[in-house]
């Protein structure tokens, strides 16, 4: 609980300036200091105004916003907001110079009322700090009209451009620009839009699990904008065009970089390096062809077709870029010479280990239980013998599970079947992929926990021993806690047995002479700004990861990122996670110290703040559905080696219908510090 001067942030009033006694706590995510040593002053937002420090200029901060809104972000695209937000600058900063009459502060209410008006929602939620400035601060603006204060100089004003969706999004791309420019039939334009923040646009168009979408504000109104598959539609748009990628590296400068491993954090770290000019040169396991990790050997080509992405990462190669394949960092080529012959080097080799599932059996070796469920997607994706028979069973609830049962079919199997120990309502499996298994004809038994390997005679495996699950309380993920039924037991024939629970990074080329730590979750440990709250405690993101982290390990020149540093997650959490270390590499290489920009911090803490509400009035509209895109149906797509895309993506004037629908939620945030 935040003790504060004053907030009126959710509309919520706490006034603590001519409180004696035990001042009043308001309640929000917000950090006490900016990096964990210059102090927050105050903080102005869309959803109202927080003061810290009862020193800070309320009216030279709200003069200093609309200057920012009115200059910098507003599109001038509508009056009300290309008028108003002029009206109310110019108001403001007469306050500061004392030409503004007393009179005219009461114009503001009327000129926030005229501004529900604008075209999208910067210049209506910008006027809403100001408001409330204006409202509860008046005889601030009164003793600035008269000359009796003046701001001080001491304060600095850091300010941050977002959206709900683009706050979500882990990569945090704009997403209301480049939707706007394929509205516009600029597909070119959206496309570079992406490519600042995604430069795997072609991928994260088909296997992004879209988390953007679940703070877009049209879903308040009907359904939320199909923002993946707009990316899909911007991608695509070139190379069906045969338009080359116009992006040109800055000249070549004399400073090297290795990465390891050529999946998506590494790519997306060589290719921003790369665009900057740095010579980079990847380090990856798989034989040549099998560029993208985790991507190449982790996702099915029915989701996501190989030659699409290798067109991705030739792209990422044009820009200077060398990936040399077959060569393992810990066998073919050490960690330390790595360092000795770079620069610097970025830690990136994905999470390729399968967990164990914890049954009796499973270390015997029999004929029949496969070693994990990312080993037998890699081996079904080379070509190379899986050890599948005819009767599958896998065990998890994720993506890689259902992946590895949609690939069973593909691959030959006649019965393919998950377990999973809680309901299908907990899985954490997208919803989408879930339904499309069903389609293609597998199995699940819901509420199940696997206990024992049975085989036969010869040691191949003939079943599976279950006990049925009911659900008691929710864990520390929120999910209810499943607990045996005892007495319920029963066994699943099958021949084979493929755990898919979770994966994990094998870091083991990393010495313990380099004094680089590991965590007990087995992620690199790198450093991070001490955020806190007013109570004192540490600000951590959704994954329990210390919320803004430099990237940089305790060996000087040595960084990580991706799953082997923010764990086993999603494609586009690596490549956000990446982006960052290109720009800390890139100030380390420069500067000779690693650190994050007063934007990224700001990001970091809108993160936590939270953009989005789910309970926040949408002005009516008229209802207008979501577009879906074309797909190959049936269970005869499952069938022998068919990895022909199941997803065909919009037509080009779907997807501006689909832009159409995208309410433009801007919303810009500053702190004083």
């Amino acid at each position: 609980m935040a003790q504060i001067v004053f907030s009126s942030w959710g509309n919520k009033i706490v006034d603590n300036r001519k409180v004696d006694g035990e001042a009043q706590a308001a309640s929000f995510k917000l950090p006490v200091t900016l990096d964990g040593e210059r102090p927050l002053a105050a903080f102005m937002g869309w959803d109202g105004l927080i003061v810290f420090d009862p020193k800070v200029s309320v009216p030279a901060m709200a003069a200093e916003y609309m200057r920012r809104v009115q200059n910098l972000y507003c599109c001038g695209k509508c009056t009300p907001g290309k008028k108003g937000t002029k009206v109310l600058a110019d108001l403001l900063d007469g306050v500061l110079s004392g030409t503004t009459a007393a009179a005219d502060l009461d114009q503001v209410p009327q000129l926030a009322e005229l501004m529900k008006n604008c075209k999208c929602t910067l210049c209506q939620s910008a006027t809403v700090p100001v408001l409330h400035a204006v409202s509860h601060f008046r005889d601030d603006f009164l003793a600035c009209l008269s000359g009796q204060t003046r701001p001080r100089d001491e304060v600095r004003f850091i300010h941050k451009y977002t959206a709900p969706c683009q706050d979500k999004c882990p990569a945090h791309i704009d997403i209301p620009a480049y939707i706007e420019a394929i509205k516009e039939y600029r597909f070119d334009e959206s496309l570079e839009i992406i490519r600042d923040n995604m430069p795997l646009p072609a991928v994260c168009g088909r296997v992004c699990p879209h988390p953007c979408e679940t703070a877009c504000r049209r879903k308040n109104v009907d359904e939320p904008i199909s923002i993946m598959v707009l990316k899909r539609s911007a991608s695509d748009w070139e190379w069906k065009h045969h338009q080359p990628p116009p992006m040109q590296p800055k000249p070549r400068k004399n400073k090297k970089v290795a990465v390891v491993g050529a999946g998506p954090a590494g790519l997306t770290t060589a290719y921003y390096l790369a665009l900057e000019g740095y010579p980079v040169t990847i380090y990856e396991a798989l034989p040549e062809g099998y560029g993208g990790g985790m991507v190449a050997v982790g996702i099915p080509p029915y989701r996501m077709p190989r030659p699409i992405l290798q067109r991705d990462i030739d792209i990422i190669s044009a820009l200077g870029v060398e990936i040399i394949y077959n060569t393992r960092v810990g066998t073919d080529i050490s960690l330390p010479e790595l360092k000795e012959k770079f620069d610097a080097v970025f830690l990136a080799p994905g999470a390729h280990r399968s967990k164990p599932m914890g049954v009796e059996g499973e270390d015997k070796g029999y004929k029949g239980f496969l070693r994990g469920g990312i080993d037998f997607l890699r081996e079904a994706y080379m070509g190379k013998p899986t050890g599948m028979g005819k009767k599958v069973v896998v065990v998890g609830g994720g993506n890689t599970a259902i992946d590895c049962v949609r690939v069973a079919l593909r691959e030959g199997a006649e019965e393919s079947v998950l377990l999973y120990r809680r309901s299908r309502k907990e899985m954490p499996a997208d919803v989408w992929e879930v339904d499309g298994a069903e389609e293609e004809g597998v199995k699940f038994e819901f509420l199940v926990l696997p206990t024992r390997i049975i085989v036969d005679e010869n040691e191949q495996v003939t079943g599976v021993e279950c006990v049925r699950m009911e659900l008691g309380e929710p864990d520390a993920s929120g999910r209810r806690r499943p607990q045996p039924v005892k007495g319920s037991e029963f066994v699943v024939e099958c021949d084979t047995v493929i755990p898919a629970i979770g994966q994990d990074a094998d870091l083991s080329f990393i010495p313990e002479k380099m004094g680089i730590d590991i965590t007990k979750w087995n992620t690199v440990v790198t450093r991070f700004l001490p955020l806190k709250d007013a109570a004192g405690k540490d600000l951590n993101d959704s994954m329990g990861n210390p919320l803004s982290r430099l990237l940089i390990t305790d060996h000087e020149g040595v960084f990580a990122g991706g799953d082997a540093e923010i764990g086993p997650l999603t494609v586009v959490a690596c490549v956000g996670n990446a982006h960052r270390a290109a720009r800390v590499i890139q100030r380390w290489l420069e500067e000779g110290k690693a650190y994050l920009s007063d934007e990224e911090i700001m990001e970091d803490i809108l993160t936590y703040l939270g953009v989005y509400d789910k309970n926040e009035p949408v002005p009516w509209l008229d209802s207008a559905h979501r577009e879906h895109q074309a797909e190959i149906h049936g269970r005869e797509r499952a069938s022998y080696k068919n990895y022909t895309e199941v997803e065909l993506g919009f037509k080009d004037s779907q997807a501006v219908r689909e832009a159409e629908r995208c309410l433009r939620c801007y919303r810009m945030a500053m702190a004083a510090v």
